[in-house]
């Protein structure tokens, strides 16, 4: 069965579509531009049998420049002509492989679904069940880290005090604003930091508390934590098979004031880091990983999940300047962008550290930044690895908006 191709398929827009729940959900226009323009970056995780479903296919320029490092492209699939082919002969593709699942994302696949293996279609994300829901929800993390607290205590992790709230009314904003005074807002169906707001300032302006009670109101409830001093984000990467998981990696991310997701390191910890933040981030995965998997195993994810996902950390300081761990703020049931950038090392010059970014100026076309940078920082291979330079990662059309890129 290894040979026959599996299908990828970019749709970052998965929790969204799984917070609205039905099939006919469409993101909004911008949202639409980012999946098309990046729709080639799950090429990354693809072998060269495998298919990417695309808006537009690849320049010549593009494909030769990956031939020229040694390395085969899958095959890209103009993504309107397979979704409209009538019928697809049996046991033609191993698996279908969307960046997340959702409704939406089940509807957009159904007709290639007739075609796929034995071993996808008795598959639990062969087909969407309301129990689904939940495992994208941030009150699922929740609730695995107050498990994980319980069954492996550590004098490193977040304190009780401190632990995330669910929320369904003004007054428990306001009860938690009057004990942590800054807060950190979240829609509990939302990804790559949006859907997040912060609070800073008293008394909060009515905009403000507009945007929280809209959380509310859409998705039943938000999640509420103390806004904590942060060292360093760090993301587990798991792969679950049959009930069981395997442990990929870590991968070390950088998000704005916000919180919004903006890229990784590639390559291991940034200079910038304190000795004191890079020793326990070297200690984390022995303090963390035993008691994660085993709880993870014996959780609804287990059971109703196959595939890849992310567990996200967050080590802070406490009010006493301590070192601290939130153990689990986040599980992204999906690929991710910390899984693409432990793909994306194996590009690299032995010893090279850089970063991955994503990429979005609203008015500035990533065309034009892309030709900045590369007169900037030029492309250097040695021996079919990005020795140092610009390298943008999916290809690039005048009116290609978003972007993604390896910097060495």
């Amino acid at each position: 069965m290894d040979h026959l191709p599996n299908i990828y398929f970019f749709n970052p827009t998965c929790e969204y579509a799984v917070a609205n729940g039905t099939a006919s959900w469409q993101p909004n226009r911008i949202l639409q531009k980012m999946e098309s323009d990046l729709a080639m970056l799950p090429l990354y995780f693809a072998d060269s049998q495998d298919l990417i479903l695309v808006e537009r296919l690849p320049s010549k320029k593009f494909v030769e420049q990956f031939d020229k490092m040694g390395y085969t492209l899958p095959q890209f699939v103009l993504k309107k002509e397979i979704l409209n082919t009538v019928t697809v002969p049996k046991t033609t593709f191993n698996k279908l492989l969307p960046w997340g699942w959702s409704p939406a994302a089940h509807k957009t696949l159904a007709r290639l679904k007739s075609g796929c293996s034995e071993e996808f279609l008795t598959s639990p994300v062969a087909h969407w069940k309301p129990e689904h829901r939940n495992l994208y929800s941030k009150g699922f993390a929740l609730t695995i880290l107050k498990e994980l607290l319980c069954t492996a205590p550590s004098g490193i992790f977040i304190t009780e005090d401190l632990l995330p709230e669910i929320c369904t009314t003004k007054e428990q904003f306001e009860r938690l604003i009057l004990r942590w005074e800054k807060l950190m807002v979240k829609a509990p169906w939302s990804s790559s930091g949006r859907g997040l707001q912060p609070i800073t300032k008293t008394p909060v302006h009515e905009k403000v508390w507009e945007k929280l009670m809209g959380i509310v109101n859409d998705q039943g409830f938000a999640i509420v934590e103390p806004l904590l001093e942060k060292a360093a984000d760090l993301a587990f990467q798991f792969e679950l098979q049959k009930g069981k998981i395997s442990y990929l990696g870590i991968s070390n991310f950088t998000a704005d004031q916000k919180g919004r997701y903006q890229g990784n390191f590639l390559n291991g910890l940034p200079d910038c880091f304190s000795e004191e933040t890079k020793s326990i981030i070297n200690k984390v995965p022995e303090i963390i990983l035993p008691p994660l998997i085993k709880i993870l195993e014996n959780s609804q994810l287990a059971q109703l999940y196959e595939g890849n996902f992310g567990v996200d950390t967050l080590i802070f300081r406490d009010e006493k300047k301590q070192l601290k761990i939130n153990p689990c703020l986040e599980i992204n049931v999906r690929q991710n962008m910390g899984l693409l950038s432990l793909q994306l090392e194996k590009f690299i010059y032995p010893g090279k550290k850089g970063v991955f970014r994503t990429y979005y100026q609203p008015g500035i076309p990533f065309y034009s930044f892309q030709k900045e940078m590369a007169k900037k920082h030029p492309l250097q291979i040695a021996s079919g690895k990005i020795e140092s330079g610009f390298f943008p990662l999916i290809d690039i059309a005048a009116d290609t908006q978003f972007g993604a890129y390896i910097l060495i």
